[in-house]
């Protein structure tokens, strides 16, 4: 089941979920409304290494926007720090965010019960697109979830600002021979 705007509401004044800061204006029928953080992160190796450290640079978006190129990953975040260990969170781009062009969060729209903090966002331009911090560039989607709960104490808990995968820290499979 999906919660309704008035049950996200209700959500967050009785504490089974978490928004900081929450707006009442960003509540849709059946979403909340995020915003662009102020931090933007690129990675800068010429080919990025899932099984090593890959290191990046930072920018703060100015006031005046901050143009994205096309070919180009950006680590963006979102302003409110989200999260309840009772719902399940999914996250997608606004469709008028899609409709300028700009694919957000395609491949990790699912967040983990029980985690917590501002979400990072992967931001890829067809053309390029001016962003702004603050603009609303997503909305979250909360579903209850059924059966046992096992709470999310992963290496992305309490996130602040855009985070780098963290891919290159998870044990390496073995191959079956």
């Amino acid at each position: 089941m999906i919660l309704t705007g008035p049950e996200i509401i209700a959500a967050v004044a009785d504490g089974r979920l978490r928004i900081e800061p929450f707006v009442h204006g960003q509540v849709n029928p059946n979403s909340y409304n995020v915003r662009l953080g102020e931090t933007l992160m690129i990675y800068t190796d010429p080919v990025i290494d899932a099984h090593r450290h890959n290191t990046t640079r930072s920018l703060r978006i100015p006031d005046s926007g901050y143009e994205l190129q096309p070919g180009e990953l950006y680590l963006g975040h979102t302003q409110e720090r989200v999260g309840s260990d009772v719902f399940v969170p999914l996250l997608f781009g606004r469709s008028s965010v899609g409709r300028l062009g700009l694919f957000v969060e395609i491949t990790a729209p699912i967040g983990d019960i029980g985690f917590y903090g501002q979400w990072t966002l992967m931001l890829s331009p067809i053309r390029p697109l001016r962003v702004y911090s603050g603009m609303r560039i997503g909305q979250i989607m909360f579903f209850l979830s059924v059966g046992p709960v096992d709470l999310y104490h992963g290496k992305y808990q309490d996130a602040r600002g855009p985070q780098p995968s963290g891919y290159w820290r998870d044990p390496i499979p073995a191959i079956a021979s």
